[in-house]
């Protein structure tokens, strides 16, 4: 009983400290003339300057007038002319009106409103200000400055203790080197850090960046955005799940559904995983990145584990690295490593090379694809060493046609392959078939060279050129292990046959999780940027 007791008059000795502490009154420091005028003011008692403003003080606030309406039994003051509100030594608010209740420590300042703290100040018409939680309110308009910043926006709130305001409708920073537009953010007064909550665009001479949610540093002009996003830098359209951007550094990056659009080149490149290095004319992108770009109204697909563009405008090398293929109408191929030089027109499939050209397979230990630099239609083809082309039979679907030599030099036309001539120790196994496509044999030939013309990339035509050494033999007459010319290989399964099909070893890829943005946010501690690195090393 003792302790319930105890209990009871210390809640209620708390509760009247609380309600003591909650009604302190508005203390008059200095009131300079006094009147009354009931008829207007019942109630009220009203005190005007003489030779000093008036002063009055209320919870570590100080404030001073030229007129105030006091109605002390109500504890609520209101003041009138060159008005200056005083917080400690971070918070001053001036204005031409004012109405201050001490009971709930709400202000309502209008007319030519100026608040001020050591790291901004604030411009409006109309401003709500609850001393009780430190947060000042407007949605008439207001004019925000620090140092670097102009801030605009019809709607705002600060909050005086996480230095931090909450904008919202037309939002609008003003920089001497770029500008933001924006339809919610927060940005915090010490950081400079901008929190972008709505559809929001930074517009600055060398980039534009669009987000719906991201992050951006004022100062640094660094950030990123992970909803919508999308940069025009350099020359290039990036977007992607997450895409950030350090401007000082000249360096942007991107992951997850990653599409990059060169606007001079009208190439686009898609990956997972990318990064830009603007000084160094570069762009690094992997996990399952694909380079497309326009070959005479044909595109051409470009696939690799990595992908590597260097270069100024019109001197662009293109490489592909680790399990590289491509693909265009009627044209593919594989190899470790795929190099494209723009300036010459030259590419370069390197290390074990495959070329499809149709239903026609061709090996060698050098391939070379070469185009015109202006117009990037493709001009011809090189093979160099052990130059072997092989096409299943059509009819039979069991033999192959095959065509082995030193050297294969290949002629395109309107970007279609449509002459072929192999040179040096030229061996040739080629099922010859009547008018009803009944074989009639298989011809073995040894010359000095085969030329062939193609029509949808099988061999329409083949002539012998230099004393051709062979017979026609019936099928009878050749074993099957005779069929095969020494080194013959057989990739059919592996055809690229469509764009999808330069993927098939990459299905079980994992997308990294993109970190969201939290709301509040520690405004005292920068926020870690989402910029993972990729899982390959880069290759010059």
């Amino acid at each position: 009983m003792k302790k319930a007791f105890t209990f009871i008059l210390s809640f209620i000795l708390t509760s009247v400290a609380w309600s003591q502490e909650e009604q302190e009154p508005i203390e008059i420091v200095y009131g300079g003339n006094f009147t009354k005028n009931e008829a207007e003011y019942p109630g009220a008692s009203i005190f005007t300057k003489d030779d000093r403003q008036l002063e009055f003080k209320h919870k570590g606030a100080q404030l001073w007038c030229d007129v105030a309406i006091f109605y002390q039994a109500e504890n609520r003051i209101k003041a009138i002319g060159s008005i200056k509100l005083v917080q400690g030594d971070t918070l001053e608010l001036v204005s031409k009106r004012l109405d201050y209740n001490g009971e709930t420590q709400l202000a309502k300042s209008w007319d030519d409103v100026v608040l001020t703290t050591p790291e901004m100040n604030l411009k409006t018409d109309t401003l709500y200000f609850n001393r009780e939680m430190q947060q000042a309110y407007y949605q008439s308009g207001a004019i925000v400055k620090d140092k670097e910043n102009t801030l605009r926006s019809l709607i705002g709130r600060y909050d005086t203790k996480l230095k931090k305001y909450a904008f919202e409708n037309k939002v609008h920073i003003t920089n001497p080197e770029y500008e933001l537009h924006s339809d919610q953010l927060d940005y915090h007064t010490e950081t400079k850090h901008a929190y972008l909550y709505g559809p929001s665009k930074i517009e600055a001479e060398e980039y534009t960046l669009y987000c719906e949610r991201g992050f951006y540093d004022t100062e640094l002009q660094e950030g990123y955005g992970i909803k919508n996003t999308k940069i025009e830098y350099d020359n290039r359209i990036i977007e992607g799940d997450s895409v950030y951007l350090n401007h000082p550094k000249n360096f942007a990056s991107a992951t997850n559904n990653i599409k990059i659009t060169d606007t001079i080149n009208k190439g686009v490149l898609r990956a997972h995983y990318a990064e830009i290095y603007k000084d160094k004319d570069s762009l690094f992108a992997t996990k399952r990145a694909l380079s497309i770009s326009l070959v005479e109204n044909d595109s051409l697909y470009m696939h690799g584990d990595t992908i590597m563009v260097t270069g100024k405008k019109d001197q662009k090398i293109i490489r592909a690295f680790q399990n590289a293929k491509f693909f265009k109408e009627g044209l593919s191929g594989k190899c470790d490593s795929i190099h494209y030089d723009q300036t010459t027109g030259i590419t370069e499939l390197i290390r074990r090379p495959i070329l499809w050209n149709g239903p026609s397979q061709m090996t060698g230990k050098e391939i070379y694809l070469l185009s015109n630099p202006k117009t990037k239609a493709l001009d011809s083809l090189k093979v160099i060493d052990n130059a072997f082309v092989v096409s299943l039979d059509s009819i039979s679907k069991t033999g192959y046609n095959q065509i082995k030599g030193k050297i294969l030099n290949g002629k395109f036309n309107d970007n279609k392959l449509e002459h072929i001539q192999v040179d040096q120790n030229t061996e040739v196994i080629y099922y010859v078939y009547d008018d009803k496509d009944e074989l009639i044999g298989i011809n073995r030939t040894i010359c000095s060279a085969v030329t062939m013309e193609m029509l949808e990339g099988g061999i329409e035509e083949i002539s012998f050129v230099l004393n051709p050494e062979g017979n026609i033999y019936p099928l009878r007459d050749i074993p099957i292990e005779d069929r095969k010319l020494e080194g013959f290989l057989w990739y059919g399964t592996e055809q690229i046959k469509s764009s999808n099909d330069l993927f098939v070893d990459d299905d079980s890829i994992q997308l990294k999780m993109i970190r969201g943005l939290n709301n509040p946010m520690n405004p005292t501690k920068k926020p870690v940027i989402n910029r993972s690195k990729p899982p390959l090393k880069k290759k010059n």
